[in-house]
């Protein structure tokens, strides 16, 4: 087993080099009050650079991510990164900027965030868009903020949230936590939302419905214009799912479709690293009528300069510190300008082609309950190998150790033991074909001998661990008495 760097310390040991002091000794007692001073000796490591470089690039190597391997996980988007993002939004002028910058020395970011927002508008069909916040679920709160602020600015006070039963489970839980009451509408036979059923749930108390199109199975909501009429005409408003615009950009715009709030990933979408938990950007657009509470501040344009207007006396206020994850707006920047209108199209063209080349594969293997065309992600059902001892949860653990990083498993709900697969367009067919091939190697595995699939991993570092003891008794903290 690999030491923790506090085992592997030795006293003298030093892994820094600093110059000669070069300016009056002074002590603690000078510069700290005593109440300030840390009384027991600071408890850390000793170590040579050398020995904590070879430490932390080992246990990189541990990862999985996009950079090393195949990232199927459905509705993620976990698509290969260009570097030139990186090394843009590393130049000195976005990089080390400060926010409480006077604003004449910030035009050159300024101008970027009000071209994104150009850019994105165009992407969207939406008028106005804020990126202070800072993930998917973030956007969705800050989205049915402004939609309740709305709603209420009209003296209207609505109770209701729609939300679709395979939605992304990030749906109901924001709107339960911005205060509304949830409300799950039913798919039909063909994994598309039930109109007749929406159209009975729909009344004056309704504030939104919220959506993703195409869904979280990865089938386009044919019926959305009537869906859009329907929620209006009771004066709901229609909230957009971001998640999956990787499907239709440059193709369809939410705009057009009649929603009136959308919320982006540029950590999926418009290719920003992402992944345990950050780096993220979930900037909201809306339409006109939902620019008042959007909020502050907006940057605008006077002649050649740019600013930051704080007058929305109407605005929700501020839903995270300055402008939100401003690097991550410049490689999304990046991307874009790189891609141009027809690159976009390509991208979302690429994707669904790589996913309905890999279901047709696939479902000759696994139960496939909606086989119709997808668009960038599909769901595959592990029910007939379940019944042979191996579900999609020993499919996932096996994956590991052929070096793939598994797809999404038991989501969405309304699919018995779901496999949810997106290949994004950055994977060739070669990669395609040898991950299909090995999920058939695994399904044939499980025919002749299902306990060897229910005891995967083998090969990784760490063997199958007890994921629901983690969840329940999670240790977040590690202490030195813990080596003993």
């Amino acid at each position: 087993m690999k030491k923790l760097l506090f085992e592997m310390g030795r006293p003298g040991r030093k892994g820094y080099s600093l110059p000669q002091l070069d300016v009056p000794d002074r002590s603690v007692d000078e510069l700290l009050p005593a109440k300030m001073q840390r009384k027991a000796p600071l408890d850390m490591p000793e170590l040579s650079e050398g020995e904590v470089i070879r430490h932390y690039t080992e246990l990189s190597t541990r990862n999985h991510g996009v950079d090393s391997g195949f990232y199927p996980l459905g509705s993620c988007t976990m698509k290969y990164n260009p570097k030139v993002n990186e090394e843009v939004a590393g130049m000195p002028g976005f990089a080390l900027v400060h926010p409480l910058q006077d604003q004449s020395t910030i035009q050159g970011a300024l101008e970027l965030l009000y071209k994104t927002e150009k850019e994105l508008k165009e992407v969207t069909g939406m008028d106005r868009l804020t990126f202070q916040p800072v993930a998917g679920a973030h956007g969705e709160l800050t989205g049915l903020m402004v939609i309740q602020a709305y709603h209420r600015a009209k003296g209207e006070e609505r109770t209701k949230v729609l939300v679709p039963d395979s939605a992304h489970g990030t749906n109901p839980a924001t709107a339960t936590m911005a205060g509304y009451d949830v409300v799950q509408i039913p798919s039909n036979e063909q994994g598309l939302v039930d109109v007749k059923a929406l159209k009975e749930a729909l009344d004056e108390k309704v504030a939104a419905l919220m959506l993703t199109n195409p869904n979280t199975l990865g089938l386009f909501e044919e019926e959305i214009l009537e869906i859009s009429k329907a929620v209006h005409e009771v004066g709901g408003l229609l909230y957009y799912d971001g998640a999956n615009l990787n499907a239709i950009m440059g193709y369809a715009r939410p705009g057009d479709m009649g929603f009136d709030v959308v919320h982006l990933n540029l950590h999926k979408t418009f290719a920003t690293p992402h992944g345990s938990g950050g780096p993220g950007s979930g900037p909201i657009g809306v339409k006109e009528k939902l620019t008042p509470f959007l909020p502050v501040p907006l940057v605008e344009k006077d002649g050649a300069d740019y600013y930051l207007n704080y007058e929305l006396p109407q605005s929700i206020g501020k839903v995270h510190g300055f402008y939100g994850n401003f690097g991550v707006v410049v490689k999304a920047y990046t991307y874009l300008r790189m891609m141009g209108k027809e690159g976009l199209k390509q991208a979302s063209a690429d994707a669904v082609l790589n996913a309905n080349y890999l279901m047709e594969r696939l479902k000759k293997t696994y139960y496939l309950p909606y086989d119709r065309v997808c668009k960038h992600e599909f769901v595959l059902s592990a029910r007939e190998q379940k019944k042979k001892g191996a579900g999609a949860g020993d499919i996932a653990k096996a994956l590991l150790d052929y070096g793939y990083h598994p797809p999404t498993v038991y989501f969405p709900l309304i699919v018995e033991d779901a496999l949810m697969v997106e290949p994004t367009e950055t994977e060739g067919k070669e990669t395609l074909d040898g991950f299909a091939s090995t999920m058939e190697e695994i399904a044939e595995a499980i025919n002749k001998d299902p306990e060897k699939i229910k005891s995967a991993p083998h090969t990784t570092v760490v063997g199958r661990l007890n994921e629901v003891k983690a969840a329940r008794e999670p240790r977040l903290r590690w202490k030195r008495d813990d080596l003993k």
